[in-house]
Parts: structure tokens; C-alpha cells; sequence
């Protein structure tokens, strides 16, 4: 299994995010990236790729043209404006029942482009966003040509980005672009998103269709992020009905309990005759992350990888979440030894 690994990630750096009612540090460092690359090496499992430039046309397949627009100018003009800080929305068009027109002025299009208050944009945004895009286009264009499995180390992550909204540190959709762009060979796809996390976003996207299916094992969303979606009763909608799985887990859920649910999801993936599978890598299951509430140990996520491998598809591991540093790289490439030894 090799794995693909931009340089550019780091231009996406010194965010800030209000959390708690307070103005915080980003938890989404570009240590993390660095953290599962050298992890990545230290295994063996596979050479590491830098990702060619496929354009903006797989993007704009998943996103609204309106939106990359406004991801590749909102920081000049946030700029141009005299400020040097990070930008956050301030306003938000939930609730007012009423047609929206996009603003004209950057602070309006920054929350009509929001979902919360979560994702920072800086200078180095839309380098970084783009280029963890195309790290998994270029890890999904190695499934196409055959290989069994690839691992796209993205960063920023994706999957809380909706086709027109940044949320959850997510500005374009990784996993979702991948899973169009596999669909140039595999006639139905699945994601299957193990992010302590819902993917609202990847949701979104694939909720009226039948030849994406998404499923989701996450935390209860009337306890934690993203609280608006990832309800056991959201099973899509239109052709898509049927075609989304969610299942919701209470704080403090262990490896039991987890792992059980993670055999449903794979159940339903097989179920639905996807003939390959993207996996939202997600590793903020793990007891000591910052900003999540479950109990995996690093003893579980090879576990993890052992029970993926029953999918018996092609598989293409997408980095997601996962904000204990230390760690962060040995329980993301322990699912990819399990799955490979």
C-alpha cells in the first residue's frame, strides 16, 4: 500500500476557532499530517507519493463553482481590508425562511459559506485545501489503475464540507471528491466514515444519490458536533433513499461497543454491492483526544484494520480527525497494518 503526501499542507497554519464560547487555538496543526507521514515511513507498508495536479475539474464535480471562487479570494479581500488575523464568519442566514443572495462583502459570504465558526481562514487556505484535495484524487487514480489499497495522509481534512459550506476545519470534501473520481471504474462506491465525527458534509452530498452509499459510526449528535446531522433516522432521500447509514454512539463508547457497530457498517457497505470503498480515516476515537469523547485504545486500531478487511474491495484510506498529536500517527497507520498483516 503506498500513500500520498503534500508538502502544501503546511501553508494552512495559525488558525484560530471559537469553541466553548471562547476564542481558542486551532486544534488542526499541520503536526498532525507530519505525524501520520512519519509513522506512514516507519511502517514499511509502502513508498510515499507527492500528488500530481489533476485541476479544479474533480473539484468543481463535488463543490459549487460560487464557493471555490470564494475560497481562492476570500483571504485578499480579507486582506485588503488591513486585517492580518484569521478570518471566522460572524453572521449566519440559519432561521430566516427567506431566498439568499450571496453578499458582496467578505464578511457576509465568509458565514453564507459556514457552517460554524470552527474553520479559520488564513493566507495559506485555499494552497493547502486544494493540494489535500488533489492528494486524494491522486491516491484514488491508484485504485483505478488496480492497486488494492492506497492511503491519501489529507490535510486539511474533508469530510464536514458540504459542496457549498466549510465547517469542522473542511473546506473541500476530499473523500467525496475521491468517491466521484472512482466512479470513472467502479460503478457503485461506498464511503465508509469511522471519524468519531459525523460526515455531514460527505452526507450532504451523496444524499440523493444510489450509487454513492455513505455510512457513519459517530458520536450521538444531540451531544456533540456537528449536532444538526448523523440521526440513526437520516436515510437519504429521492434515489438516494436507503443509500445512508448512520449510527450514533453515547460519549465514553468503548472498542466493544464500537467495533460492533463498525461490523453493521460493513455489513451495509456489502449489502449494497459497493465494488470499492473510501474509508474517512478518522483516529479521534482515541481516549485521549482533545476534543472527542470515545475510548479507544492504540491496542484497537489494528483491531480496526483486521475487521476492514472482510470488505474484500478496494480500499482508499482518506486522513481525517484526530487531534492527540502524540499519537496521532501510530493509531492512524495501526488500522493500515491491520488491514495489510
Amino acid at each position: 500500500m503506498d500513500a500520498w503526501f503534500s508538502e502544501h499542507h503546511r501553508a494552512h497554519h495559525g488558525q484560530d476557532e471559537f469553541m466553548g464560547g471562547r476564542l481558542l487555538d486551532g486544534f488542526e496543526l499541520p503536526v498532525r499530517a507530519e505525524r501520520v507521514r512519519e509513522a506512514f515511513v516507519a511502517s514499511g507498508l509502502g513508498r510515499v507519493h507527492a500528488p500530481a495536479d489533476a485541476g479544479l475539474a474533480p473539484i468543481l464535480a463535488v463543490h459549487d463553482a460560487e464557493y471555490v471562487q470564494f475560497l481562492r479570494s476570500a483571504w485578499s479581500e480579507w486582506r485588503a481590508l488591513g486585517r492580518t488575523h484569521p478570518a471566522l464568519p460572524m453572521v449566519w442566514h440559519a432561521g430566516l425562511g427567506l431566498p439568499t443572495v450571496p453578499p458582496r462583502h467578505v464578511e457576509g459570504r465568509l458565514g453564507y459559506y459556514s457552517i460554524d465558526a470552527g474553520s479559520a481562514l488564513v493566507e495559506g487556505t485555499w494552497e493547502a485545501a486544494y493540494w489535500s484535495a488533489q492528494t486524494a484524487l491522486a491516491a484514488a487514480r491508484a485504485l483505478v489503475e488496480g492497486a488494492p489499497a492506497a492511503f491519501a495522509i489529507c490535510r486539511p481534512p474533508g469530510h464536514h464540507a458540504t459542496a457549498r459550506a466549510m465547517g469542522g476545519y473542511c473546506y473541500l470534501n476530499n473523500a467525496a471528491i475521491a468517491a466521484e473520481a472512482l466512479r470513472a471504474r467502479f460503478a457503485r462506491v461506498a464511503v465508509l466514515d469511522i471519524d468519531y465525527h459525523h460526515g455531514n458534509g460527505t452526507q450532504a452530498i451523496f444524499w440523493r444519490r444510489d450509487d454513492v452509499f455513505f455510512t457513519s459510526l459517530h458520536a450521538d449528535p444531540h451531544d456533540d458536533y456537528p449536532y444538526l446531522s448523523g440521526h440513526a433516522a437520516e436515510r437519504g432521500e429521492g434515489a438516494g433513499l436507503g443509500h445512508t447509514l448512520n449510527l450514533p454512539l453515547p460519549h465514553g463508547t468503548a472498542a466493544r461497543e464500537w467495533l460492533s457497530a463498525l461490523e453493521v457498517a460493513i455489513d451495509a457497505v456489502l449489502a449494497h454491492g459497493s465494488e470499492a470503498v473510501v474509508v474517512s480515516l478518522g483516529v479521534d476515537t482515541f481516549e485521549r483526544d482533545p476534543i472527542s469523547r470515545f475510548a479507544l485504545t492504540m491496542a484497537d486500531y489494528p483491531e480496526t484494520g483486521r475487521r476492514l478487511k472482510r470488505l474484500k474491495r478496494p480500499l482508499l484510506f482518506v486522513f481525517e480527525g484526530g487531534y492527540a498529536t502524540d499519537e496521532v500517527g501510530r493509531n492512524a497507520v495501526a488500522v493500515l497494518e491491520g488491514w495489510a498483516r
